[in-house]
């Protein structure tokens, strides 16, 4: 019986997917549960199993094509059946849906001449492919004998996409690397390193005195590229929020001394398990939440929602956009259970291989930009969320003490909040009770 492959939709806001590639050809036996596509969400890159057994009969969308979720993109059958009326009915749905490349312009977009886009991702890769390039036919010195990674029980080799995809550019079995993501998983820096270590000192080249040349500026090509499933995903639900949620702002400055101290203790006492400064955010707020439960809620069709749980969603920037993964049940975990589970979702969230369920259903959500030196900003609520808390950096400054001035670590916090849940007395007594815990910081331990 022949088996349609499709785009599915993999996370509730997805509406169309990209086809990345194609794992197998047409003509290839494929049995059920083989790996058959990978595509680009709104939030990962993801593989697509085949629902049923027998022969890669036609690919109906080729790898580089947006097509909407549902759409028809291959089809499995045995040589002797017909897919005639399968392909007939893919074809009508077209007239409807378009199936579109990364080069085709949108009906609003200007006329302009056809150029290739280039993106980020394309000229990393293009630049990896150089290197590999450069340095393969070279003799390679002091490589490690080849570590085995971790493969799941069908023999399948352990490894995100990224990660998978680049080995393949640059020639290298994936079996081979030695994976440093959760449970043995190949990721792209495992890569990365292998990489490096291909990289030899070019021999001396004789040195020519010539006249400088002075470089004549030349002023980049215009060019239009079609946003990523991320980004489109990302523009949707802000327009969603800023409109409809009525959003107010709470600042509060907090001295933060006393919290770095701890931090500094613990990761002497403990030097294997590293505690960030993120980690103290994420503890602090999931113990403020769990105090002030009417924080931790959602507006949902004239009714409030109070969440049984303290689900933190971790705003985390990568390639093409910003992903939340959730650090479930928070409220209930130490301070160095949480720092275990936040840097390992961060880390599987920069590689795009977070899971729906993964960044799906938080309750509050954390924006740390300290670390790029800004001071203070606001951030726009994800719905359905009530609240998002945005983080500055500690700064030292001059501050008024018991009368005399002192210069003390100080940085300043901002919430943002859905009015039709938070008022404003609620959200003051919640961003107290987070400066508590952070000036006092034995609570984040006790």
């Amino acid at each position: 019986m022949a088996t349609k492959v499709v785009m599915a939709q993999l996370s509730p806001t997805m509406e169309e997917g990209k086809l990345i590639a194609w794992r197998v050809s047409e003509g290839d036996t494929i049995s059920q549960g083989d790996i058959v596509a990978e595509i680009e969400t709104d939030k990962a890159n993801m593989e697509i199993e085949a629902l049923g057994g027998g022969v890669l009969r036609k690919i109906v969308v080729e790898a580089g094509q947006t097509v909407p979720v549902g759409a028809l993109i291959g089809v499995i059958a045995e040589l002797e059946e017909s897919i005639d009326d399968m392909l007939a009915s893919a074809k009508t749905a077209d007239t409807t849906k378009e199936v579109r490349s990364p080069d085709s312009p949108t009906d609003t977009d200007p006329p302009i001449e056809k150029q290739t886009p280039v993106t980020t991702a394309q000229s990393t890769d293009a630049t990896n492919k150089n290197v590999t390039k450069a340095v393969d036919p070279r003799p390679i010195t002091a490589q490690p004998d080849p570590v085995p990674s971790m493969t799941t029980v069908d023999g399948r080799v352990k490894a995100s996409p990224v990660a998978r995809r680049m080995a393949l550019e640059a020639g290298i079995d994936v079996a081979m690397i030695a994976g440093s993501g959760p449970s043995g998983r190949v990721v792209k820096s495992d890569v990365e390193a292998v990489l490096s270590i291909k990289t030899s000192t070019p021999p001396p080249q004789a040195i020519v005195k010539t006249a400088p040349e002075i470089p004549v500026p030349v002023a980049p090509a215009p060019r239009v590229e079609e946003a990523s499933q991320m980004r489109k995903a990302i523009a949707r639900r802000l327009v969603q929020s800023i409109g409809p949620i009525p959003h107010f702002f709470l600042t509060i400055e907090i001295d933060m001394g006393r919290a770095l101290e701890l931090r500094t203790d613990l990761n002497d006492r403990f030097p294997d398990e590293k505690i960030g400064v993120n980690d103290l955010f994420l503890k602090a707020a999931a113990e403020a939440l769990t105090r002030h439960p009417m924080i931790n809620a959602s507006w949902e069709n004239d009714t409030v929602r109070y969440h049984g749980t303290v689900d933190l969603s971790i705003a985390v920037a990568v390639e093409g956009g910003l992903i939340t993964p959730v650090l479930r049940d928070a409220g209930r975990k130490e301070l160095r259970q949480i720092s275990v589970e936040a840097h390992e979702l961060i880390e599987r969230a920069r590689e795009k291989a977070l899971q729906p369920e993964e960044y799906q259903n938080g309750t509050f959500s954390i924006s740390n930009l300290g670390m790029f030196e800004i001071d203070q900003f606001t951030a726009i609520i994800n719905p359905p969320e009530a609240g998002i808390l945005a983080i500055g950096r500690t700064v030292e400054k001059p501050v008024v003490v018991s009368g005399e001035v002192q210069v003390r670590k100080r940085m300043r916090a901002t919430m943002s909040c859905d009015h039709r849940v938070i008022d404003g007395a609620s959200g003051a007594q919640f961003l107290d009770t987070f400066k508590a815990i952070l000036e006092n910081p034995l609570h984040l331990i006790l």
